[in-house]
């Protein structure tokens, strides 16, 4: 009996291969879980691999390096986010911060997107990589289409400001869990930091 050909490093069996589409979005359903329950660093492509139930090397084959599987898992659930600026911005600027802050409070209490806020959060504030993805996805693809509708020379550091109000409510909201903060219901929370990001963006 001839004996199989041995597999060859880094590419996925035919068997996996088989797989497809279903074998790629399980891994990025594993990834996504993964990182939000044990941050950038302490994930691994195998841990990924085991709680999708493939090989290790059908991660690498379909993704390459764990920064790459980490902004593919992150940025399917933040689509809505990156397709947010176009509805935020329409409309009379004097209600943006309204718009922005009942739209950033909305993705956050949604289950199916919040986890994957909570894994690029908790992981941009402990390693560098995720924190240049976290960048690249928020304040490239969003704040700057935030910050081409603002008629002021300072828009970019005004959209960032605007950016570090909600990020920094969201970290004590929702990732360190302060009370009574953690508990406040999100339309209150709307009314008392809308106003907040109305200056950064349009105040004097």
């Amino acid at each position: 009996m001839t004996a199989a050909a041995p597999r060859r490093r880094g590419r996925p069996s035919r068997t996996d291969s088989a797989a497809g589409p279903a074998a790629r979005d399980r891994i990025l359903a594993a990834a996504g879980e993964e990182f939000s329950e044990r941050g950038y660093e302490k994930t691994s492509m195998r841990g990924i691999a085991k709680s999708a139930d493939v090989d290790p090397a059908l991660v690498h084959h379909y993704f390459g390096t764990k920064e790459q599987v980490f902004e593919a898992a992150v940025q399917g659930a933040f689509a809505p986010v990156l397709e947010a600026p176009g509805s935020i911005t329409d409309g009379p600027m004097d209600g943006v911060g309204e718009r922005l802050a009942r739209f950033f409070f909305g993705v956050w209490e949604a289950p199916g997107t919040r986890r994957a806020l909570l894994a690029i959060l908790r992981s941009a504030v402990t390693n560098e990589t995720a924190a240049t993805v976290f960048r690249r996805l928020v304040f490239t693809q969003v704040l700057s289409r935030v910050a081409g509708q603002l008629d002021r020379p300072d828009a970019e550091l005004r959209a960032e400001l605007a950016a570090a109000q909600l990020v920094g409510v969201a970290m004590l909201r929702y990732v360190i869990k302060v009370e009574p903060l953690a508990s406040e219901d999100a339309e209150l929370l709307v009314a008392r930091v809308a106003p907040v990001v109305q200056e950064h963006l349009t105040g004097p």
